[in-house]
């Protein structure tokens, strides 16, 4: 078998088999609190052997405390702090059942009455206490449809517009704070927390949101103090897992080393050399300039970065074994045994920055096959070898449609993370080499606008999924062909 057909048999192999393993991963925790992720977990005698990426390995069973089936991989690459696992606030305004009866005035068979919404607003003109509280909650009311329908900037403009009629409601500050946060804007959410806390300063949610802004923006104790009040106040499972969470990253951190850039906050272990952290910094700041000018998007907050020695980076992040690097809101990368930023290094630090740069543009809609896709191009990234191999595995029907590369890959083994990566790289490079950069620049716009993915490519490109599959594979015959 020749290099083109075993590359071939790998990618075939993985679109047939490996994406049906996604989010099928077993968890086995150990005694000492660590968790491992992995497919295929069995006890056999005194052992308990598992699959990775990397082949079969086994633990003692003396060291395990107990497995848990069926569960996802945790930490898909390119998520981001808007993911964590934090429910929208308690946000119904006071009012009792005349809320209600607005909001069902002000959006109904499926949509928003905005000449309703109007006549309020013009008797709010009155001045009366009860005429600008109507006005507010037909403007909250519009506001969640479009938060529903994944339209944040129109549910962003709709609530901060209830509050110009009620200022000191406490929901309808945490509406605007949570729909900051789902934009990966935590500078912003932090000062409507803010506000919220004055007029109800017992509300749990206010500090629950409060550590998701601190953690979005990288500030440990702040977050860990936060979601510690908010417990206080309330028990919440979901709020625990997320304190488990930054409460790991917290005692990881303590004794890092910080440095800081225009756009970046660095921490890194003692174990990395104080040249490299400022290399690290010196080279993402290149690679953000150039991501800027090719998305024409500049992302508002300062983005954390954390240098790993290996095996914190394994414990710290859970991530499989072929995962080079993470980007969950902060860019996570192990840099063990380097003195400055070689080739590799600078590759990893532009693809987990393009993350950062598509999760803050899309508000966390893009899918995964964009993310990693263009992620890749940006890197430096083409089809080459895989090209030929891609487009025989289409026109033999067995391609793997983009629907299913939308999700989380992070079930995925070793080759069917090559086959959803190349074949990802291959859909962006055929748009960019197409027509250029402004028409994915076009469809991240339409995706951060709360547009489905396949609905924003057919606007932008005229094409469905089906129509960019079999254009992406001509594209990859006529180019990289025999």
């Amino acid at each position: 078998m020749n290099r083109r057909d075993r590359i071939r048999a790998v990618v075939l192999c993985a679109g047939l088999l490996s994406l049906s393993s996604v989010a099928a991963a077993d968890t086995i925790v150990l005694k000492n609190g660590r968790r491992i992720s992995a497919m295929s977990v069995v006890e056999e005698g005194d052992k308990v052997k598992y699959l990775t990426s990397a082949g079969e390995l086994s633990l003692p069973k003396s060291i395990v405390d107990h497995i848990e089936k069926g569960g996802a991989v945790a930490g898909a690459p390119g998520s981001d702090a808007a993911n964590l696992a934090i429910a929208p606030p308690e946000t119904q305004p006071s009012g009792g059942g005349a809320s209600g009866e607005i909001e069902r005035a002000a959006v109904h068979d499926g949509s928003i009455d905005r000449e309703y919404i109007a006549r309020l607003e013009s008797e709010a003109r009155s001045g009366t206490e009860q005429a600008t509280f109507r006005a507010a909650i037909g403007r909250h009311a519009a506001s969640l449809f479009e938060f529903s329908k994944g339209d944040l900037d129109h549910a962003l403009s709709d609530e901060r517009t209830a509050l110009i009629y009620a200022p000191s409601e406490p929901a309808l500050l945490m509406g605007v704070a949570y729909i900051y946060l789902k934009r990966s804007e935590y500078k912003q959410a932090l000062d409507y927390l803010e506000r919220a806390k004055r007029f109800a300063p017992d509300n749990p949610d206010i500090p629950k949101l409060a550590g998701w802004a601190y953690y979005g923006l990288s500030k440990m104790d702040q977050a860990v103090a936060e979601w510690k009040r908010a417990l206080a106040l309330k028990p919440d499972r979901e709020l625990q897992a997320a304190l488990e969470k930054a409460q790991r990253d917290k005692s990881e951190e303590e004794n890092y080393k910080e440095n800081e850039s225009s756009h970046f906050t660095l921490k890194y272990s003692g174990a990395a050399e104080p040249a490299l952290a400022r290399d690290v910094l010196r080279s993402l700041e290149m690679h953000f300039s150039t991501i800027e000018s090719a998305l024409n998007y500049s992302p508002p907050d300062s983005i954390g970065v954390i240098l790993y020695t290996q095996d914190a980076f394994a414990d710290i992040t859970r991530a499989p074994g072929w995962a080079g690097a993470l980007n969950d809101g902060r860019i996570r990368v192990p840099v063990q045994g380097l003195a400055s930023v070689d080739q590799e290094l600078s590759r990893v630090l532009k693809h987990e920055l393009t993350h950062s740069f598509i999760q803050q543009k899309t508000h966390g809609h893009a899918p995964t096959w964009v993310q990693e896709g263009l992620a890749q191009w940006m890197e430096g990234q083409r089809s080459g070898e895989n090209a030929a191999a891609l487009a025989q595995i289409y026109t033999d029907g067995h391609a793997v449609s983009l629907s299913r590369l939308e999700s989380s890959w992070m079930g995925l083994s070793g080759d069917g993370a090559r086959y959803a990566y190349a074949w990802a790289l291959a859909n962006i490079e055929y748009i960019v080499e197409t027509d250029g950069m402004g028409d994915i620049e076009r469809i991240l716009d339409r995706i951060g606008a709360g547009m489905a993915t396949e609905a924003a490519v057919k606007e932008v490109l005229h094409s469905d999924y089906n129509d960019l599959m079999q254009s992406t594979a001509e594209y990859l015959r006529k180019t990289y062909g025999r």
